[in-house]
């Protein structure tokens, strides 16, 4: 059968779908495994980031706990006092920050995946 010579192909184009990055571009996590200054950056980030909640839970912790000798040193007939103090009124406070730093140390984590997988 032929053709209607009035019937011709036609090319249709448009805006890629997917678009590829250029080559130039490595993703964090390509970083980090080749151990570029890139990924040695990423990764001293989270340390200092996870240092940093560390300390704030150390120093909290300092003054928790440090002046509690100079407290019972002050009032020495109050043995029924210390053991309290230290049976039943620290652990509260010791509890909350332990569930404190656990919760930052993995908020802390959770956004380094997510900058690490480029979401």
């Amino acid at each position: 059968m032929p053709q209607d010579p009035t019937e011709r192909r036609v090319v249709v184009t448009g805006p890629p779908r997917r678009t590829r990055r250029t080559s130039g571009y490595y993703r964090p996590r390509t970083e980090i495994d080749e151990q570029t200054t890139l990924g040695h950056t990423y990764v001293r980030s989270l340390m200092r980031i996870q240092l940093r909640t560390g300390l704030v839970v150390f120093a909290v912790l300092a003054l928790l706990i440090g002046p509690l000798p100079l407290v019972f040193a002050a009032a020495p007939d109050t043995h029924r006092l210390e053991w309290a103090v230290l049976g039943f009124g620290l652990y509260p406070p010791l509890v909350l920050l332990a569930r404190w730093y656990v919760r930052r140390a993995e908020r802390n984590e959770r956004d380094f995946v997510r900058l690490v997988e480029d979401r």
